[in-house]
């Protein structure tokens, strides 16, 4: 390992499947090292994964880093979002966490929406209407489905909460992925005591919320490679963490292709989207982060690759068919016991030309929302950022730009979300905005692709069979 220019800081990604740990030169930005190990994920009806596994992950994956990781100065942890961990008195998971993608909650959320004044007021109060994503509408299927689960948690953390207590022995948030419980009020940045009694939580067993700057600790753990005094920054949820990894500034618009797809930007203006289709996040700075997600992204396309026994990359173009990807129920748009749907195949329909309606289906969802979360006055003719694991996919950034009609950018810069945690690390050092050190590392540098003429037919198309399918998709099933 070559000598640091300046000191070391460690950034931690611990998504769905794999936590992943960089140690990065506060400096240049340069990654000095790094680790990886995964976890597992329930199947059947629910998505759940004992946090423990996290927590195991981290550690296997900081001592990958080696003698790195000890010298490192701070530490920030970014976490995947809205996941419910419930933890007895003795700090240990009452049982699995309930994770993001888990839909089982969707009858609780509509409840809790009708129940509290309606889409309208939700969105006026928290910046959101509260989907089956959302940790409180976890917290109230947990309450109906498990009473003695609830009745035994001492404490209600996030994932990157989970991981940052551990670290610190405290236990502390931050306003970018408190903002996604659907429990935290956006117009006062506090907890919503009145939420909070509706679904029988007792604000004492939630965290504090650590103000963005603030060091949220120190490592007391003796499990991990860190020196005695190491800081621990607040962390935040992925995908504020992959907007302090990019430097995103105000109006810049980012699509991330994951497990999920998002589309999002910062905006200095709180949103409240009374139709749901917009999150009204907080980042991890001050600002907002008004986000759109949607459950069916990367997975889900390989996934019919794999059915048509086909490589992800072995598209075809000129079909008519349109395919809706919904393999996992979906969130934008808000269809919660949805499947995947198929129409227009005929006999000289090719697998490549069924693989390019996945692709389709899956990018027409997020570019739905795409204008909705920038703010109006955004320039339209902005890049938009490519990010995420199917980013460096060709056929996904040919979809990306046939469907948006945008000039698309592929930033170099690997592990947003873990460069985004250790630019917050960082920021404790030098007391700078975190996405300014991410400006100064020029993590968002990377090849521009072309503008192309958008294909208003395919979205047209999948537009008028989402809406002819609507009651079929919409169907409540057994799973409820």
């Amino acid at each position: 390992m070559s000598a640091a220019e300046g000191p070391l800081v460690v950034g931690v990604d611990s998504s769905t499947q794999s936590t992943k740990a960089l140690v990065v030169d506060a400096s240049t930005g340069r990654v000095v090292a790094s680790g990886q190990a995964s976890h597992t994920v329930s199947s059947g009806a629910g998505r759940e994964t004992d946090p423990r596994q996290w927590w195991d992950a981290l550690c296997e994956a900081l001592h990958q880093c080696g003698e790195a990781a000890h010298e490192a100065a701070a530490v920030s942890i970014g976490g995947q979002q809205h996941g419910l961990v419930t933890l007895d008195g003795r700090g240990e998971p009452v049982r699995p966490a309930l994770l993001w993608n888990d839909v089982r909650s969707a009858p609780q959320a509509r409840r809790l929406t009708e129940e509290l004044g309606g889409a309208k007021s939700w969105a006026d109060r928290t910046g959101s209407v509260p989907t089956a994503s959302f940790t409180v509408t976890k917290w109230a299927w947990l309450a109906e489905h498990e009473p003695e689960a609830v009745r035994a948690t001492k404490a209600v953390r996030l994932p990157h909460d989970y991981l940052t207590e551990r670290l610190t022995g405290q236990g502390t948030t931050d306003r970018g992925d408190v903002s996604g419980t659907g429990w935290w009020a956006s117009g006062t940045e506090a907890y919503d005591e009145e939420i909070l009694a509706h679904v029988g939580l007792d604000p004492a067993l939630l965290p504090r919320v650590v103000r963005p700057g603030e060091v949220a600790g120190t490592v007391h753990s003796h499990d991990l490679p860190f020196s005695k005094g190491t800081l621990v920054a607040p962390g935040t949820g992925d995908n504020a963490a992959a907007a302090l990894g990019l430097g995103v500034r105000p109006g810049v618009p980012v699509m991330s292709l994951g497990t999920s797809g998002t589309v999002y930007a910062v905006s200095r203006h709180r949103p409240a989207d009374p139709t749901g289709t917009v999150a009204g996040f907080a980042d991890a700075r001050g600002d907002w982060l008004p986000l759109a997600c949607t459950l069916n992204c990367t997975l889900a396309v390989d996934r019919v690759a794999a059915l048509l026994g086909l490589d992800r990359e072995a598209v075809e173009p000129g079909t008519a068919v349109t395919l809706l990807p919904y393999l996992d129920g979906e969130r934008t748009p808000n269809l919660p016991n949805a499947s995947g749907l198929l129409h227009g195949l005929r006999h000289d329909t090719t697998g490549g030309q069924l693989l390019q309606a996945a692709y389709d289906g899956a990018v027409h969802s997020l570019l739905g929302a795409l204008d909705l979360v920038l703010d109006e006055d955004a320039d339209r003719s902005e890049p938009l950022l490519l990010i995420g694991g199917g980013a460096r996919g060709t056929a996904w950034q040919q979809t990306v730009r046939r469907l948006s009609g945008r000039p698309v950018q592929v930033p170099e810069a690997q592990e947003l979300v873990a460069l985004g945690a250790a630019a917050q690390a960082a920021g404790l050092l030098t007391e700078e905005d975190p996405a300014a050190v991410a400006r100064r590392w020029d993590t968002a540098a990377g090849p521009v692709l072309d503008a192309v003429e958008r294909d208003e037919e395919t979205l047209a198309r999948i537009a008028g069979v989402l809406s002819d399918a609507a009651p079929l998709l919409e169907r409540p099933t057994d799973t409820d």
